[in-house]
């Protein structure tokens, strides 16, 4: 498990509610990573997070942005989940 001594991706354009949004999709990632995580979790999140995010381009830039500063990759993650059956979600 790595310190976590980084920070989100965040746009100051948000509110409350779409910050919340956001942090609750890349809590889910580190989580996925560190001790697994819901796979249905996941997924709501996700959804959440695209209502917030709604360009692909814009996803993907957080996506590395927080994979530069954490070592996870969002896209991953939600691939595993869209793809697998298994109930938790644990990233090697």
């Amino acid at each position: 498990m790595q310190a976590k001594n980084y920070s989100y991706p965040l746009d100051p354009s948000w509110n409350t509610e779409e910050l919340e949004t956001v942090i609750a999709m890349f809590r889910q990632v580190e989580d996925a990573y560190e001790t697994g995580a819901s796979r249905q979790q996941i997924l709501d999140a996700y959804q959440q997070f695209k209502k917030v995010v709604t360009a692909k381009s814009e996803e993907k830039r957080l996506g590395r942005e927080f994979e530069k500063t954490s070592g996870y990759v969002l896209y991953r993650v939600v691939k595993k989940a869209q793809e697998s059956k298994a109930k938790r979600i644990k990233m090697e």
